[in-house]
């Protein structure tokens, strides 16, 4: 029988045994799973990890070499001498040697979860981003903002130029004239406007038309008259007339018109009450707003400082600058309270001349500060007042300007209503057809050289057709820029949106 040393040694040499059994098993079925698996052992990746801790030395032994041992050691032993209460615990070594071995999983384990990867790979990407707003709309919140709303005046001034944008230059050298209805249509004497006038707008789009008395019948017949020409023009005209009061007044001498006749303006200025002067500015304006007038070519601005005067006289408000100055202010807003355009004339001031130019030359010899003193004041208090317009006379002023140049041609007075007293509305000659400008220059000339002032309206050329195309070849040849052309016309749009002559889109 075997002693206690011998039991305890075959029990070790069973269990080394059995362990290395366990780990040749082990490595069979870690063989065949990698082949299934198409592992490599070794490789990058999460799989090489569980070879590698299958892999391991026993007491330096390789397997091989464990079972040998094992065998030699069982050639000794003598297993039918064991007893039942001294079998040796396998329970432990198999528990240890299973434990040493990964478990192997099943094959679906094992697959790659693509279905996991590619959520993963989504949940990781980007999330898709909506789209952006335009820049050019959007603010910071990410929301369209309103448009932002315009002034009155910027609304203006953006309907004004959509209009010039949409213009011909003709169209836009036509829109700085103002002519008789004779001169557009060629009848004698208009009284009615019909498919002539219709078609003659239609060639020759001018920016207004003056009435005389002769073409005032009855106030039927001006109104209708009047209102149809409007409704022929693509365009709001100026309908103008010279409704001064007292001696001039193509409306109020008719009797037909059942208009207010006013005394003349030197009996309003000498009776020294300003509010006379506004009430013939109200007045008048509000009633021949009614027949379809719209710009009136008053008040007289001048100074009747020369006695040997035929021309201005009695038209003037007086002798005295400054009393004159508060009778053209007054008459200014009045005119501007009734809803009328009005004109300041004749600038720089018509009182002081010995001639009238109507018939030919005339001129002023005054010194700028002369004019300053006394002929400037009444018109500074206009254009103070609102005044829309500011008529240029046909009078030279050689000690301004240094030559005879009329001041409706002359850049120099321009420049002086424009920088000194701060002039910005319209400028307008006087009537084109007086011998001041006729005996010197021909029409083409005499509108090429307004414009080059800076005028912006001419009044009644002698021919409209050559003042046209004198405008146009000028513009041609690089004399007058389109530029120029433009900035009058512009202003002239602005002026009858603002007054309802063309109809606002606001």
């Amino acid at each position: 029988m075997m002693d206690e040393n011998g039991r305890r040694n075959l029990f070790r040499k069973i269990g080394l045994v059995l362990w290395s059994l366990a780990m040749l098993g082990a490595g069979v079925a870690l063989g065949m799973w990698l082949t299934a698996n198409a592992v490599t052992p070794g490789s990058d990746g999460a799989d090489s990890a569980p070879y590698s801790s299958l892999v391991q030395e026993s007491d330096g032994l390789t397997a091989e070499e464990d079972s040998e041992a094992a065998e030699s050691s069982l050639a000794e032993a003598q297993p039918d001498e064991l007893e039942a209460d001294q079998e040796p615990d396998t329970s432990d070594a198999s528990t240890e040697a299973e434990s040493s071995v990964a478990p192997e999983e099943p094959e679906s384990a094992q697959e790659p979860e693509t279905s996991d990867t590619s959520a993963e790979a989504e949940s990781n990407a980007a999330p898709e981003e909506p789209e952006a707003p335009d820049a050019s709309t959007a603010d910071e919140s990410g929301t369209t903002p309103e448009e932002p709303e315009l002034t009155r005046e910027e609304a203006i001034k953006a309907q004004a130029q959509e209009i010039l944008d949409s213009m011909t230059l003709t169209e836009q050298v036509y829109q700085m004239f103002i002519v008789t209805p004779e001169t557009l249509t060629g009848v004698s004497t208009a009284t009615q406007a019909g498919a002539t006038t219709q078609a003659a707008l239609q060639s020759r789009p001018v920016g207004g038309l003056v009435y005389f008395a002769a073409n005032i019948v009855t106030p039927e017949q001006c109104t209708t008259m009047i209102s149809n020409t409007q409704s022929y023009s693509k365009i709001g005209l100026f309908i103008t007339v010279d409704e001064e009061g007292g001696r001039v007044a193509r409306i109020g001498k008719n009797s037909a018109m059942g208009t207010t006749t006013f005394p003349s303006m030197s009996d309003i200025g000498s009776a020294g009450d300003v509010s006379k002067a506004y009430e013939v500015g109200s007045t008048i304006g509000t009633e021949i707003a009614q027949f379809g007038f719209n710009l009136d070519f008053a008040p007289v601005a001048d100074v009747n400082s020369n006695p040997n005067n035929t021309v201005i006289g009695d038209r003037a408000f007086g002798s005295d600058p400054e009393a004159v100055a508060e009778m053209v202010a007054a008459a200014v807003q009045g005119f501007r309270d009734s809803g009328m355009l009005c004109t300041l004339k004749h600038f720089p001031g018509h009182g002081d001349t010995a001639t009238d130019s109507h018939y030919g030359y005339t001129e002023v010899q005054k010194t700028l500060q002369e004019l300053r003193s006394v002929e400037f004041l009444p018109f500074q208090a206009g254009i103070d007042a609102g005044a829309d317009f500011v008529m240029m006379g046909h009078i030279s002023v050689p000690e301004v300007t240094g030559d005879d140049t009329p001041a409706s041609l002359s850049a120099t007075m321009v420049g002086i209503l424009r920088d000194e007293l701060n002039f910005q509305g319209l400028i307008i000659t006087d009537s084109m057809v007086m011998n001041a400008i006729t005996d010197r220059y021909s029409a083409g000339e005499a509108a090429v050289l307004a414009v080059q002032a800076g005028v912006d309206v001419i009044l009644e050329p002698s021919s409209l057709t050559d003042a046209v195309q004198g405008i146009l070849s000028a513009v041609e040849d690089g004399t007058i820029s389109e530029e120029r052309i433009q900035e009058s016309v512009l202003k002239i749009l602005e002026t009858k949106i603002e007054n309802g002559i063309i109809a606002s889109e606001f």
